[in-house]
């Protein structure tokens, strides 16, 4: 089975870091966000990896060559221009169409979720799967008594329950390229539509570290957490 990063895009609110490296290759501790998710993906067995790359994509080929060095081997499909995410998935079909189920990952995200559960979960009514994770809270909370208005303890940045996200991790059949635009992305193009068809499945995972790589906090808060990961510790 193959594992497909999503790693094309131009990480405009991480700039100036981005203007010379892509924010695949941007340093989580003492590795790149890329670089931490062919660890994760390796230690649940995934060690044929397809990198669909654009902006700043000779950085990352030269960082990354084909996966010698990580121990994997890593294909690239290449963007001449911005695609989207569906766009980019679509034009990795010729690598992808003979393959019955992969692994797509947003090369942004960092976790240690087992995505081998999303594999589980595809059943054959579904082309696909997605991680969900509870709604993490950017703020801290306060908790108080609503009759007195005593406050009774503060929580910071809980995750919260009623709401669940996108994680950025799913289980694909090959079909999924039926559904993809020439350029766009798949979230709001591909996914309502496999969703009314009743094509899409979601798997909650409520107790996995997951973050988003989407500002310089971020990356500042993943690499505190990270590199200290249990499953990281034996690779």
């Amino acid at each position: 089975m193959k594992a497909v990063i999503l790693a094309g895009g131009y990480g405009k609110r991480l700039r100036p870091l981005t203007e010379t490296i892509p924010k695949p290759l941007l340093p989580v501790g003492d590795k790149g966000i890329i670089e931490w998710q062919i660890k994760w993906l390796k230690y649940y067995g995934i060690n044929r990896i397809v990198i669909c790359a654009g902006y700043l994509k000779e950085r990352l080929i030269e960082k990354l060559g084909y996966g010698l060095k990580y121990g994997v081997k890593i294909e690239y499909s290449l963007e001449e221009k911005p695609l989207g995410t569906g766009g980019a998935l679509r034009n990795a079909k010729h690598i992808l169409e003979r393959e019955k189920v992969f692994l797509l990952v947003n090369g942004d995200v960092l976790t240690d979720l087992n995505p081998l559960k999303l594999v589980e979960a595809l059943s054959e009514n579904f082309i696909g799967v997605m991680a969900v994770v509870p709604l993490p809270s950017p703020y801290g909370i306060v908790k108080f008594d609503n009759e007195s208005w005593s406050i009774a303890s503060f929580v910071e940045k809980p995750r919260i329950r009623d709401y669940w996200i996108n994680a950025g991790v799913y289980a694909m059949r090959s079909a999924i390229i039926d559904y993809l635009p020439s350029e766009g992305n798949m979230e709001r193009i591909s996914f309502p539509t496999l969703a009314e068809k009743g094509l899409l499945r979601a798997y909650p995972y409520d107790d996995c570290t997951w973050f988003s790589i989407d500002n310089h906090k971020d990356l500042e808060e993943a690499s505190k957490v990270i590199p200290n990961l249990e499953i990281f510790k034996e690779y």
